[in-house]
């Protein structure tokens, strides 16, 4: 019976994004009492792909896209940075990204489960993120492809994007 019940969750989920797919992730989980991953999954196969969770090697990859924009969303606060990601190594329990100002500090990388790679219309834009999960269905940031002066996606990290995406998290078939 438990099982009836989550596959009807899941349906309902499922048919909530594919009818709202530019909500904001986790306001649709809180709401839901779900995790953002359930709610990542629940997108249109089209919008979504996730793959293993290559920390260290998505970073490094980001590290070289130049200006992006990395979120932080809590129930408390949505932190926006927007530069270029610094490069980083692991050392002593921790991703560490190695520049002493601007964007700096230690991530838990082995918490990192899953990559998902998302590109959805957002407040009436194309967008086109990457979303880090931790071992707990969590969110533990996400990366936005930047944009140029006319607020389009750089077409040069969304080729990267894309090449990353293709690597870590390749399409079945």
């Amino acid at each position: 019976m438990e099982a009836v019940v989550q596959n009807a969750e899941l349906a309902g989920l499922k048919a909530y994004m594919a009818d709202n797919p530019g909500a904001v992730i986790e306001d649709v989980a809180r709401e839901r009492k779900v995790t953002p991953r359930a709610v990542l999954e629940a997108l249109p196969e089209r919008m979504v792909r996730i793959g293993a969770g290559e920390f260290a090697a998505a970073m490094q990859d980001i590290a070289e896209w130049g200006e992006v924009t990395l979120i932080v969303h809590t129930d408390d606060a949505i932190f926006e940075f927007t530069g270029a990601i610094p490069n980083g190594e692991v050392g002593r329990g921790y991703f560490n990204l190695m520049q002493p100002k601007g964007l700096h500090g230690h991530l838990r990388h082995e918490r990192c489960a899953a990559i998902a790679f998302v590109e959805r219309h957002f407040m009436g834009k194309m967008s086109a993120f990457i979303a880090f999960i931790n071992r707990d269905g969590g969110i533990m940031f996400k990366v936005f492809v930047g944009r140029d002066e006319t607020r389009a996606l750089r077409g040069d990290q969304l080729v990267r994007f894309h090449a990353l995406a293709d690597r870590l998290a390749p399409q079945a078939g």
